[in-house]
């Protein structure tokens, strides 16, 4: 069985981390799933590379909600750089999953927002993982995860 890591943060609003295993069980038995919640955003690079490398996890998603601010901004680069830092000491995908305060202007729309983009980002993880080729043949599609796709571009 295949081993991925789930790591969110006590900082978003919304517990993400539910809607990707929930969404992971929905589909496959074929994932093992482990858990772990961190503080922050800045957090999420160790905790993933330790699932890699101390519990054998063939790949993680990497939930956070960055704050509105110039401050959470800068963060929020931080935090992508630590995963992508983390992915190539460990030769692993990480999925970032990062979802803006101001993405969103109700906090029902941000709610939405979170459970969608988590959903459709654990299914990416599910076809990299378990079907490549699905990966694929979405190739140049314009897909968006959390909001409605803009489609493919032809000319």
């Amino acid at each position: 069985m295949v081993k991925v890591g789930i790591v969110d943060t006590s900082f978003s609003r919304v517990d993400m981390g539910r809607f990707v295993v929930d969404e992971i069980k929905e589909t496959t038995t074929k994932l093992k799933l482990i858990r772990r919640t961190v503080p922050g955003i800045k957090d999420l690079a160790v905790a993933c590379k330790k699932l890699i490398e101390e519990e054998g996890c063939e790949a993680c998603i990497a939930l956070g909600m960055p704050g509105p601010m110039p401050k959470d901004k800068a963060s929020t680069q931080i935090a992508s750089q630590g995963l992508m830092l983390a992915q190539l000491l460990t030769n692993r995908h990480i999925l970032e999953v990062f979802v803006h305060e101001d993405e969103a202007n109700t906090g029902k729309e941000l709610y939405a927002l979170c459970k969608n983009r988590a959903r459709e980002h654990a299914q990416n993880l599910i076809r990299m993982l378990l079907r490549p080729e699905d990966m694929v043949k979405r190739a140049g599609t314009g897909q968006r995860e959390g909001f409605s796709d803009v489609g493919a571009l032809k000319i």
